[in-house]
């Protein structure tokens, strides 16, 4: 087939009655072809569109794991996934090594997780065993599920010196308690002093400083999930803590 300049050619060559106007055909042509080129570009748009989309969507359902909470709420980003997600840290991350002791609210609950026992510790030991006594203070019985170990904490002035670390325990243990009922947890800690690079890892380096002799605080955190049975639903795990126990090192 011609193309225009051919086209143009072929007709300014031709012998007729009336001269033929060369330009006018030629824009004729191309007047025709637009629809269908415009059709084709609209397709091509819209397809595009459709992936841009997709991506988008798929970037935003799939954010939230990588993103931390503070991110999440700087920019805005709402969904019954953040919601869900990025309410809070685990309690395992609540208190890290040379930072403030968090103050952390009650339980939603009415549950408190105590520090039993014990009341002093050696300085040197490589692991102390430690009673924690999770209780119904509420009015209403309390159903659901925890971890098998709460996280300790060791704290002196309010600064954290040690907590809970290494490969996570995915086990649980079923709770029903009627108001004022307990139930005990066996955990361990060390007298020893972390710092900030612990936290990077999953367990913290071996051979960590001992702390000097003198009176310090051990707390305990656990998270609680709740039994759907008691028509309470939450869109976070329930933080369970309780009051500072002091523990004598020497």
């Amino acid at each position: 087939m011609p193309d225009e300049d051919g086209l143009r050619s072929l007709l300014q060559g031709v012998d007729a009655p009336h001269a033929l106007d060369a330009r006018r055909i030629v824009s004729r042509s191309r007047a025709r072809r637009l629809p269908k080129q415009l059709a084709a570009g609209a397709a091509g748009v819209f397809v595009l569109a459709g992936v841009t989309v997709l991506a988008v969507q798929t970037t935003q359902y799939t954010s939230p794991a990588s993103m931390t909470a503070g991110e999440a709420y700087d920019s805005g980003a709402s969904s019954p996934e953040t919601d869900t997600m990025l309410k809070r840290a685990p309690a395992d991350k609540i208190n890290l090594c040379t930072g403030a002791l968090a103050d952390v609210a009650g339980s939603q609950y009415g549950l408190q997780l105590d520090v039993v026992s014990p009341a002093s510790a050696t300085v040197g030991s490589e692991s102390v065993p430690v009673t924690v006594r999770l209780t119904n203070t509420s009015t209403d019985e309390v159903m659901g599920f925890t971890p098998s170990s709460p996280v300790l904490t060791l704290s002196q002035d309010g600064v954290v010196l040690w907590h809970s670390n290494g490969p996570t325990d995915l086990s649980l243990v079923a709770v029903d308690l009627a108001p004022a009922e307990s139930v005990d947890y066996t955990a361990t800690f060390e007298p020893v002093r972390c710092d900030v690079v612990d936290d990077e890892t999953e367990s913290f380096r071996p051979d960590l400083p001992a702390v000097e002799p003198g009176d310090y605080r051990l707390s305990a955190l656990i998270d609680f999930t709740a039994d759907p049975s008691m028509g309470r639903p939450t869109t976070e795990l329930d933080l369970v803590a309780g009051p500072l126990a002091p523990i004598a090192i020497g």
